[in-house]
């Protein structure tokens, strides 16, 4: 399925002289010499965002949930609804981002590029605060709106660099334990927002901490550049030291030359439709478990923290134990097939028995797998493609076409709410019928990036 020792790997005549951390490492994945420092530090990178996003992903769902009162607006912004059109508003964003990423990544070098994105996603969470303290209406909506293009922008950015810095024979194996670290941060994050809740902590107040832990994150990205520069791992790519920017073709362009881009795009959109709609599915259940609380916004803020805990705990385990030997013993067959089982597995069990207990398990298996393994698919998928691909087309995937399948998700609210009258089992039955067409899109995905990668290699090392 792949080449897991490919003989182009720089590092591969290395491995005699791992460091004790490199092999340690060695029981998440093969490790090898000379990856050790920069691989913790592009951990480090990515688990610190992770707790960031974390808090504020928590910190959404108290304020469009339990935010009340009347909209003069034609739709919605508060409750269960609510949230699902704030969905599809996202995607309308994301739309206005991606081209704008695009023509930035034009202007700019990537490490300017990077570094004003992450500034400018802080300067955001200072006006929140300050509106907050203003308090203008609708804060809640656009609050979740934000974070959603706050969430698969700064991801996506980051692994987009993270292929970059790596080859294919490299990323195979060193991506699972950086998604370990991905995993960790998620965990911490909400652990971290639930247990400040419980403390009396603020929903806005903690958009403070969120901001402090991105200017780290903008100084992670400084501290993996210099390990480069210091010549801490043989550089593959032209990235490195500070290429020029990319042509002016948009992401658009891209995705129209490339089937495999296609094919990509179209898997996200299904895999976004399906989760979208059984986080629906989830906060009806939660918003009834607390009606009768004493503290409406506290009970949801702290059901959401848990279980974010949960899905991220179980993501650890996964991530540490299980993804790395998916993609070595199974290739990308394995790890693009198995989010979808899961989800079939998850919503056939919502359409047997739709209890509260039910729909939150079977949310936690399925965001589990998406976080984890899904997670590392994600990211491998782009290790064959062009590096202005990986840039543009990829941060375009991870935004609009992710987002897109909010959209379908929000008129499958809609509908299913306001026409067909749909159960809950009504919608679990329409996410199984999506899973199926889902499942062949992912066979055709790994059949192309074997292609690409035996392109690749060929190009890489001609006769």
């Amino acid at each position: 399925d792949h080449d897991p020792m490919s003989d182009t790997d720089p590092l591969a005549g290395l491995a005699d002289r791992a460091s004790p951390l490199e092999r340690s490492l060695r029981v998440f994945s093969d490790v090898r010499a000379g990856e050790g420092r920069l691989l913790l530090v592009m951990t480090l990178n990515v688990f610190v965002v992770m707790v960031g996003y974390y808090i504020l992903k928590t910190v959404r769902e108290p304020l469009i949930l339990a935010s009340g009162g009347e909209s003069r607006l034609p739709f919605p912004v508060s409750g269960s609804e609510g949230k699902a059109y704030a969905a599809s508003a996202q995607a309308l964003c994301l739309v206005l981002a991606s081209s704008a990423y695009a023509r930035l990544a034009a202007r700019w070098s990537v490490r300017r590029l990077i570094g004003r994105v992450i500034l400018f996603f802080v300067a955001c969470l200072l006006l929140f605060y300050a509106a907050a303290r203003a308090e203008l209406p609708h804060l809640g909506f656009v609050f979740y709106v934000w974070v959603g293009v706050f969430n698969v922008a700064v991801i996506a950015q980051f692994w987009a660099f993270a292929n970059d810095v790596y080859p294919r024979s490299s990323g195979e194996r060193i991506f699972p334990v950086i998604m370990l670290g991905m995993g960790l941060g998620g965990w911490l994050g909400s652990k971290l927002a639930a247990g400040l809740y419980r403390l009396g902590v603020g929903s806005f107040e903690m958009m403070l901490v969120a901001a402090a832990l991105l200017l780290l994150h903008v100084a992670l990205y400084v501290a993996v550049h210099r390990v480069r520069e210091r010549g801490g791992v043989p550089a593959p790519r032209d990235s490195h030291p500070e290429p020029a920017p990319f042509s002016m073709r948009g992401a658009f362009a891209l995705l129209a030359e490339s089937r495999y881009l296609k094919l990509i795009a179209a898997m996200l959109i299904a895999a976004n439709l399906v989760n979208t709609t059984g986080e629906y599915l989830l906060s009806v259940a939660v918003k009834q478990a607390a009606e009768g609380a004493a503290d409406e916004r506290a009970f949801i803020g702290a059901f959401y923290g848990d279980f974010h805990a949960h899905v991220n705990l179980g993501v650890l385990v996964v991530q540490g134990l299980l993804t790395s030997r998916l993609v070595r013993h199974g290739g990308i067959t394995a790890v693009v097939f198995a989010l979808p089982l899961v989800a079939l597995g998850a919503y056939s069990l919502i359409a047997v028995g739709a209890t509260f207990a039910i729909i939150r398990w079977a949310k936690v298996a399925e965001n589990t797998a998406d976080y984890s393994i899904m997670g590392t698919a994600k990211a491998l998928l782009f290790l064959p493609t062009t590096r202005e691909e990986k840039y543009k087309a990829k941060v375009a995937i991870d935004t609009v076409f992710v987002r897109l399948g909010d959209v379908l998700a929000s008129g499958l609210v809609a509908l299913g709410l306001h026409v067909f009258t749909l159960s809950t089992r009504g919608f679990a039955l329409v996410n199984v019928a999506v899973i199926a067409v889902w499942l062949l899109l992912a066979l055709g995905i790994a059949r192309r990036y074997r292609a690409l990668s035996a392109e690749r290699e060929r190009f890489s090392n001609p006769p």
